[in-house]
C-alpha cells in the first residue's frame, strides 16, 4: 500500500490531499504544529475513508520539528511514497513592519524544511524507482511579492532543478502554484481578503485534482485554472515594474495560498 506523508496537514490544501489520497487508499502521516487537531483530523478520516492516518506533531520552523519529520521519512521499517510539502504562512504588512524574525521563520519552514524533507525523502524512493515529492508554491512565485514570493520563487525552482536531475530514476516532482484558495491562510497571518473577487477563488478540493492529473502527465509545475495560468504568462511578458506597482498597493494582504 502506498503512504503519503502531508505537511501541513490539518486545513487548507493539505487537508485536501489527505481526504483525496485517503479516498484513493493510500495509508498517511498526518503532519502539523497542533497535536489536538491531528487526532481530530486522523479520527475523521478513519470514520470518512475507513482510513487510520499516523499523526506526526512538528513544528517546521523549529529544527527539532523537521528532524522528527526527516527521521521519520528515512525509517526503512516505514516507506514513504509520496511526500507533500504544503506547511506555509504568510506575514501580514509589508517588509519594514515585519519583524526579521519572523520572515527567518518563513524561509524556514518555506525552504529549509522544503530541502531537508525532501532531501530524506527522495533517497529511498529513487532505490525503490517509486516516489512523488508536491512542493506547494504559489502563484506569487512568478510575482514581486517580497520575501514570500520570494520563498516561493525557490520552491519552484528547486522542484526543476531536482526534477530535471533526477529525470529518470521513477521519482517524480511537482511545484503546485495556486492563486487564492479559501482556507485558514489569510485569516491565521492577520491579512484582510475582503477585497479579493469572488471570482478570484479557488476550491482547494478542485486543486488538488488538478495536481494530481498534472503530476500524472509528468509536469513540474502546476498553476491550477485558466485565470492563473493567464497572469502567470502576462508577468512573464510585462515589466517587472508594472506588476509590482500593483503588487505594492496590495501588500501582503492579498498574498495568495493554498
Amino acid at each position: 500500500m502506498t503512504t503519503s506523508l502531508i505537511t501541513g496537514a490539518t486545513s487548507g490544501l493539505g487537508a485536501a490531499f489527505a481526504r483525496r489520497l485517503a479516498a484513493d487508499g493510500h495509508r498517511l502521516v498526518l503532519v502539523a504544529r497542533d497535536e489536538e487537531r491531528l487526532a481530530r483530523a486522523a479520527a475523521d478520516l478513519l470514520t470518512r475513508y475507513n482510513t487510520a492516518a499516523e499523526v506526526l506533531p512538528a513544528d517546521l520552523a523549529d529544527d527539532d520539528g523537521i528532524a522528527s519529520v526527516e527521521a521519520r521519512l528515512r525509517d526503512p521499517d516505514r516507506p514513504v511514497h509520496v511526500l507533500v510539502n504544503n506547511a506555509g504562512f504568510g506575514n501580514g504588512g509589508g517588509f519594514l513592519d515585519v519583524p526579521v524574525a519572523q520572515e527567518l521563520r518563513m524561509l524556514k519552514v518555506h525552504c529549509e524544511a522544503v530541502l531537508r524533507l525532501t532531501s530524506a525523502a527522495v533517497p529511498a524512493m529513487r532505490e525503490r524507482r517509486r516516489g512523488f515529492v508536491i512542493n506547494v508554491a504559489s502563484v506569487a512565485a512568478f510575482m514581486s511579492r517580497g520575501t514570500y514570493g520570494a520563498s516561493k520563487a525557490w520552491v519552484v525552482s528547486f522542484t526543476e532543478g531536482v526534477a530535471q536531475e533526477l529525470a529518470g530514476s521513477g521519482v517524480r516532482f511537482l511545484a503546485l502554484c495556486p492563486g487564492f484558495v479559501r482556507t485558514e491562510f489569510h485569516a491565521r497571518a492577520g491579512m484582510d481578503a475582503s477585497k479579493v473577487p469572488s471570482w478570484a477563488w479557488l476550491n482547494a478540493n478542485k486543486v488538488v485534482a488538478t495536481a494530481l492529473r498534472d503530476l500524472a502527465r509528468d509536469r513540474t509545475v502546476s498553476v491550477p485554472d485558466p485565470r492563473y495560468k493567464l497572469a502567470v504568462a502576462l508577468t512573464r511578458h510585462l515589466p517587472t515594474s508594472l506588476y509590482a506597482a500593483a503588487s505594492t498597493r496590495t501588500g501582503r494582504r492579498y498574498d495568495p495560498k493554498f
